[in-house]
């Protein structure tokens, strides 16, 4: 199930420039596969909007406010989209981040413990529950819809249980407090913004290198060139907007640099793209989600690669209820209970499909990016809770239409 694949000599060169490349693209397009496209035209159009609408929306302070908004729903969506690959589904990837997030406050405010313990405990709660779901879906045979809703349900009465009826756990760690509320020195901001640039290029580049050399079909250079300087130059805008002094009193409350939260989902989807498009585990996902009997038959473990996957889902969740904690500074016994909502939203939205076999970890960004502009938004705007929401499922409805049509192209183009 390895990616390198032999290739005749004469498509090694196919594809070497922009032209053929984009024309690889469209032709791509054309037989339904559109990836993260409508999201990007959509994100971008909203942007353009809502930007009109309300200036305020395009105000440094609101933009890094945007980022802390996004986050938890990026961070959730990142670990749905594993289980998403295999067309299965986690419900309880919200009270799961609940779950991890009233542990963390009980240790560090009742237990008194520190930090790391904190968050380790959090964290190793998340992974059990992933093994639990894993096992049941994966060894027992139990729909994963019928496991995670069970547990969505069980969950909001452990959480109940740990935090207590009516309670409400405050956060006072510094160190957790400042993962969503604190922001980079300027300094550090523009040094991570090189170390990603060069690292991708070089990453890119090695990579081309090796598979020339192994007498594999690579991405043309010229592509690699292009993606690195698009990455520049929005990576540039990103970076230089928040360097901006956003502070309504700057000299008693100076309020500048890329928030904390943005280099840690920057090395979360590093991470995990690295795990699903450069390892063989990752293939492993995407072919256990395209074909499951032809996988198995291909000699895959398929309990193994379910098993892990709800792992990788619900050790994702705890930490995104570990940055849910951090932005709300305490947690209640309604942690993470709607937010699963928005964060399979976001990943279908992203271009994640629901049937399984396709999608991508930047999937949640874009996703996540799109359900954020239109709660933020339409909040500037003075709309209602309830519109927000109704607006936020039509366009998920759209997207999971888009997602089914092109899966019928494909399939008819395969014919």
């Amino acid at each position: 199930m390895s990616a390198d694949v032999e290739v005749p000599q004469y498509m090694k060169t196919k594809g070497s420039g922009v032209a053929e490349s984009w024309s690889a693209y469209r032709t791509k397009v054309r037989s339904g596969e559109m990836g993260s496209l409508p999201a990007v035209i959509g994100l971008i159009v909203l942007v353009v909007l809502f930007s009109l609408a309300n200036p305020v929306f395009f105000t440094a302070l609101n933009f890094a406010n945007f980022f802390t908004q996004a986050a938890v729903v990026m961070i959730l969506a990142m670990g749905l989209i594993f289980v998403l690959l295999l067309g299965e589904i986690d419900l309880s990837a919200g009270v799961t981040s609940g779950v991890a997030g009233a542990l963390l406050a009980v240790s560090l405010s009742r237990w008194g413990l520190a930090w790391p313990i904190a968050v380790a405990i959090a964290l190793l709660a998340g992974i059990a529950i992933g093994l639990f779901i894993g096992f049941l879906v994966a060894k027992i045979g139990i729909p994963s819809f019928v496991v995670t809703l069970a547990l969505f349900l069980a969950f909001q009465g452990l959480i109940l249980v740990i935090i207590g009826v009516g309670g409400n756990i405050r956060i006072t760690d510094s160190v957790i407090l400042s993962i969503q509320n604190q922001n980079l020195p300027i300094w550090l901001g523009w040094a991570l913004y090189v170390v990603i640039i060069v690292g991708y290029f070089l990453t890119s580049y090695l990579g081309r290198t090796r598979r020339l050399a192994r007498g594999f079909a690579a991405t043309a250079l010229s592509m690699i060139l292009i993606k690195t300087a698009t990455m520049a130059v929005v990576g540039f805008a990103i970076v230089w907007a928040l360097s901006l002094e956003r502070s309504t009193n700057p000299e008693l409350n100076p309020l500048s640099g890329v928030p904390i939260i943005v280099p840690i989902i920057v090395i979360l989807t590093l991470v995990f793209g690295f795990i699903l498009n450069r390892t063989t585990f990752g293939r492993h996902v995407y072919a256990v989600g395209g074909n499951v009997e032809a996988a198995r038959r291909a000699g895959i473990s398929v309990s193994r690669i379910r098993i892990t996957v709800f792992t990788i889902c619900s050790g994702t969740a705890a930490f995104a209820g570990i940055v849910f904690a951090s932005r709300a500074a305490s947690v209640d016994p309604n942690a993470g209970k709607f937010i699963v909502l928005n964060a399979i939203a976001a990943a279908v939205i992203g271009g994640t499909s629901l049937f399984g076999g396709r999608g991508r970890i930047h999937d949640a960004l874009i996703g996540g990016a799109v359900v954020a502009v239109i709660d933020n938004g339409m909040g500037l705007l003075g709309y209602s809770a309830g519109v927000k929401l109704m607006i936020t499922g039509a366009v998920l409805m759209i997207a999971a239409g888009a997602d089914a049509l092109s899966r019928k192209r494909s399939q008819g183009v395969m014919r």
